[in-house]
């Protein structure tokens, strides 16, 4: 059976209830559902759906490269919006994340988000394996 381990990272936010950010399970990383948050303050980014987007992938970037991946290696993502009307807005921002080959991704309406958010988004990705040097024998 595989491992399973906890992924955080300064550089997104903690948890806002009993679930991890994300969990590593072999050579898979599925992130919870990233709202966009500062890290810091714990505040939505400023500026509506746009910046919302913007800071929901930065923190999921954030627990990837925190798991030794990267955006590249997202297979799946899905997309929570508030209002399917904001769908144009997030679409744009998330292909400036996304320029070749994206993932999957599956968006849906919620009638409502954690702390009011316009957007989440959770992402499922590889984690590529570590190659081991060789070592030679003297």
């Amino acid at each position: 059976m595989a491992e399973r381990t906890v992924i955080s990272s300064p550089l997104a936010p903690k948890a806002i209830g009993p679930y991890s950010p994300a969990v590593r399970s072999g050579d898979l990383l599925f992130t919870s559902g990233q709202l966009g948050m500062d890290p810091t303050s714990g505040d939505l980014a400023a500026g509506g759906v746009d910046a919302e987007t913007r800071r929901a992938l930065e923190n999921c970037k954030a627990l990837l490269e925190a798991a030794g991946s990267t955006m590249g290696g997202v297979l799946k993502t899905t997309v929570f919006l508030r209002d399917m009307a904001d769908f144009p807005r997030m679409n744009s921002v998330y292909a400036e994340f996304f320029p070749q080959d994206p993932p999957a991704r599956t968006t849906v309406q919620a009638a409502a988000l954690p702390k009011g958010a316009a957007v989440e988004i959770e992402c499922v990705a590889r984690i590529p394996a570590v190659k081991k040097p060789i070592r030679r024998r003297k």
